[in-house]
């Protein structure tokens, strides 16, 4: 392979300022970015990508990129919407890393279902956008069953709403999906100093591994629309939020779950069950 030159030098060279409204804030620190892969890879019980196909959103100039490629994928794909972006992969391509492919485009609507299907092991590491952190794992959650993991970077109160437990003030509809298809695991938290530039906010990374029994796209499509009626209104009971379900007394007796309960109560299992019945 060819020498790289650091991240801070491809930086200078195309005058890679981060640009806001693509809610850009690079990492830099090789140091950082190796220990994210080592860390997930550990979770994992990984020694390496050498049988799969690694999907990265939003590279930047390519400080998880190079992090995963030196973890010997079989193949990287990554989707990025900055061309000045773009050009720093395919020096990264030039310099030895044939099995890259780049994809300019907006990775909403990138095709992760036809693409998963080129490979049985699948795993997506990103340091996310944050104006489309969100929408981006709510899409990968619903077809989760493509994934072997999902590294993902996230501002630490985006982490904090999808770990979130009942009963807390962070609990809402993202940790009930999240949680109801991936066992996730907190990695680690970073610094605002880490990234250039510094946002004004921790960010943390977390990984998410399918659950063995994940619900049906139907379920799952279910179970947002209730607790969207649900979380809509949290601070009304059940019977109020969710009235508009004609059979909601019957089904919750049935289920020993008390109309009187408010959104925040009702554990994710207990949202399935719902979603299941009514």
């Amino acid at each position: 392979m060819e020498k790289l030159p650091t991240l801070r030098e491809t930086v200078e060279q195309y005058g890679l300022l981060a640009k806001k409204s693509l809610g850009q804030n690079f990492l830099l620190d090789i140091n950082i970015t190796q220990k994210i892969i080592r860390s997930s890879l550990a979770a994992q019980q990984k020694a390496d990508f050498s049988d799969s196909q690694v999907f990265e959103v939003g590279p930047g100039p390519g400080g998880l990129t190079r992090a995963v490629l030196a973890a010997n994928p079989a193949t990287m794909t990554v989707i990025e919407m900055d061309k000045r972006c773009i050009q720093i992969m395919e020096d990264l391509r030039q310099a030895g890393y044939a099995q890259l492919n780049i994809v300019e485009g907006d990775a909403l609507k990138f095709d992760f279902a036809s693409a998963a299907q080129t490979s049985p092991h699948n795993h997506v590491v990103s340091n996310l956008p944050y104006n489309v952190s969100v929408p981006l794992l709510l899409g990968w959650l619903k077809q989760i069953s493509l994934f072997e993991s999902l590294t993902l970077m996230f501002q630490k109160e985006v982490a904090e709403r999808i770990t979130a437990e009942p009963d807390h003030k962070n609990y809402g509809r993202l940790s009930v999906v999240a949680q109801l298809t991936c066992h996730i695991k907190t990695l680690m938290n970073l610094n605002p100093n880490c990234f250039v530039p510094a946002p004004k906010i921790w960010s943390t990374v977390l990984l998410f591994r399918p659950l063995d029994v994940i619900p049906t796209t139907e379920i799952l499509q279910k179970v947002e629309k209730i607790t969207e009626l649900a979380f809509g209104q949290r601070r009304k009971m059940l019977r109020q939020s969710l009235k508009a379900y004609d059979n909601l007394d019957a089904v919750c007796q049935k289920l020993g779950i008390e109309t009187t309960l408010r959104a925040e109560n009702l554990t994710p299992q207990q949202y399935l069950l719902l979603a299941q019945n009514l």
